[in-house]
């Protein structure tokens, strides 16, 4: 008699779901880069994020740790410790949006409404110190409020910049009939690997000014903003809305993200959803911040930085 081979049951590629949710509200978030999986109320989503037998491509609603963006040559150095990150965009030769979105985190709390995860980095050849953080998702009245803490468990100080890279929908077809805001004044100038200039361009003037909500139209966006207006309370907001108000979001950040980079998915192969939404990606530092330094956070043994952003559906 032939034995006969056990079936083994088939993980999601993202590892494990949580769901929490508050009245109509749902959101998911994966055990695999802390990702922000998909945000939904009712019948509307609100994020454009991916299916439980699916993998995050092209950075959906994922964490970009320690460095947003893209790294030139993935090289830098940092208080005389040379780093050297594997080159995940190899046609521009940079290394691209950190290394803890595809580590799976450690669940540490989780209710109807609220979960926080967390992961240890250890040094590698990419990031050769020890960074401790911790990411907590909360829906509630006012939306989703994501906020991040971060420590440095080195003796000595360590380089630090997040982002986060949810893509907003707004329902329609394609982004040219969404009504697009983002409270910027200016733009980064970036050469053809997407990399800082050193320049920065008023808005004013040209295609890129969204300071007034306005269709997306035919704009081609893959755009760094800052120099961000905030209202009284510190916070930026961003907005992508649906022609008639029938459907959209507000992104908001607090002081902590000084940088949002807003990319229109023009890049994107036509099965991942070309130009169906509009990433605004709350960022601490511009692209390539560690081998420039510019805005680079300097973390100190045991110090803690925290900051928080969120959505809100409308």
């Amino acid at each position: 008699m032939t034995a006969r081979t056990p079936r083994i049951s088939v993980a999601s590629p993202t590892g494990q779901q949580w769901r929490i949710g508050h009245g109509g509200q749902e959101v998911v978030v994966c055990e695999v880069g802390a990702t922000l999986r998909a945000y939904s109320v009712g019948d509307h989503s609100v994020i454009d994020g991916f299916g439980p037998d699916e993998w995050s491509h092209s950075g959906r609603g994922q964490v970009l740790a320690p460095w947003p963006n893209r790294l030139a040559d993935g090289r830098y150095e940092f208080n005389g410790v040379r780093a050297q990150a594997g080159l995940d965009e190899p046609e521009r030769h940079n290394a691209i949006h950190g290394l803890v979105r595809w580590m799976p985190w450690t669940l540490q709390t989780r209710h109807q409404n609220q979960l926080s995860l967390r992961l240890q980095l250890h040094p590698s050849p990419g990031y050769p110190f020890s960074l401790l953080l911790e990411i907590e998702y909360h829906v509630g009245r006012d939306g989703l409020t994501v906020a991040t803490k971060a420590r440095s468990l080195d003796e000595g100080n360590i380089p630090f910049g997040l982002g986060f890279h949810p893509y907003l929908t707004a329902g329609s077809e394609t982004v040219d009939g969404a009504i697009l805001q983002v409270p910027a004044r200016h733009t980064l100038d970036l050469d053809d690997r997407g990399l800082p200039t050193g320049a920065l361009t008023p808005v004013e003037g040209t295609d890129r000014d969204f300071t007034a909500a306005r269709f997306v139209g035919p704009a081609v966006l893959d755009t760094a903003y800052t120099t961000l207006e905030r209202d009284a309370e510190g916070r930026a907001w961003a907005t992508l809305d649906a022609p008639g108000g029938a459907a959209g979001a507000a992104l908001w950040t607090e002081p902590g993200f000084p940088y949002l980079m807003v990319y229109t998915g023009d890049t994107l192969p036509e099965i991942l959803r070309r130009r169906r939404s509009v990433a605004i990606e709350p960022m601490t530092c511009p692209p390539n911040a560690l081998r420039t330094g510019k805005d680079v956070i300097d973390l100190q043994p045991d110090q803690e930085w925290s900051a928080r952003w969120g959505i809100v559906p409308r």
